[in-house]
């Protein structure tokens, strides 16, 4: 791998970084409007890395992705940790909680679009902002898969009668596996991809 892709690589990497720690404060901090203050008290509302990072999916997931250039960097962030108990109202603290992950994703995504249209003459900034777009869009999309424990899986089970949440829920152990068995066999791609292209048409215009 030569220097420039190196770069490259580093720069998907710090994007990636950043938007996860994103994700993941989104959620803590709608718990927190919601009335649980578990994850605020465990240091989660922060942009600093630190109290997020989760030693495979933020460290050696997006390094052995750069190192053998699969041209793909994905990854994941310490989930945080919430009592939804603590919510003055069950329903609406579940559905909140568990969409303003995707949505903060959306909205940065939205943003680095925005950045765009400007014509940044730093090259670094602009593909900065271009790997902004693109792994925010699928870092939203990917999340709103109703497999448990992904964040479509709480905005189902939200709306499900209690028997059927629960054992709905039952799914959570396996739920990796059927993830990663939808991404081996194509399916997984079928299903995001076409979002992914029309979103990411509608926001950087090509």
């Amino acid at each position: 791998m030569n220097f420039p892709d190196l770069m490259e690589g580093a720069i998907m990497a710090v994007v990636l970084l950043f938007s996860i720690i994103i994700h993941e404060v989104a959620h803590a901090y709608s718990a927190w409007l919601n009335g649980d203050p578990t994850a605020r008290l465990m240091g989660r509302i922060t942009l600093n890395p630190i109290p997020h990072i989760d030693p495979i999916g933020t460290v050696l997931l997006p390094i052995l992705l750069m190192v053998s250039g699969s041209g793909v960097i994905f990854g994941w962030a310490k989930p945080v940790l919430i009592n939804a108990r603590n919510f003055r109202r069950y329903r609406w603290g579940q559905i909140t909680v568990s969409a303003s992950g995707p949505l903060s994703n959306l909205a940065l995504a939205t943003c680095c679009a925005y950045l765009l249209r400007f014509n940044p003459t730093n090259p670094g900034l602009a593909l900065m902002a271009l790997y902004g777009c693109k792994i925010n869009i699928f870092l939203a999309l990917f999340n709103l898969i109703p497999i448990p424990p992904l964040d479509g899986s709480h905005l189902l089970a939200a709306f499900l009668p209690p028997q059927l949440a629960r054992l709905y829920s039952y799914l959570e152990p396996v739920g990796f596996i059927l993830i990663l068995l939808l991404f081996y066999t194509g399916v997984m791609g079928l299903v995001l991809m076409p979002l992914y292209r029309q979103i990411a048409r509608f926001l950087l215009g090509a």
